[in-house]
């Protein structure tokens, strides 16, 4: 078990850059630079700018993180 949990966010998609690799930018105004996640890319699921993903930051460095799943829609804003 790890030291520390990831924290999961949730963010949109604003950047696709090179090697499978994202800017999202999530709530508050951070953006984090992220890859896609194992499975995902095991079942080839496409990620495209626009799209809303939530991801895993690592408590340790908050800029990078991994994207773990892709919204059907925009998830519920309460």
């Amino acid at each position: 078990m790890a030291k520390e949990e990831a924290i999961e966010l949730e963010g949109r998609v604003t950047e696709v850059l090179p090697n499978a690799t994202f800017r999202v930018a999530v709530q508050g105004g951070h953006d984090v630079l992220s890859t896609l996640g194992g499975k995902m890319r095991q079942f080839k699921i496409r990620v495209l700018a626009g799209d809303y993903v939530k991801i895993e930051v690592s408590p340790y460095d908050l800029t990078r993180g991994r994207i773990t799943f892709r919204h059907q829609k925009k998830p519920y804003e309460g």
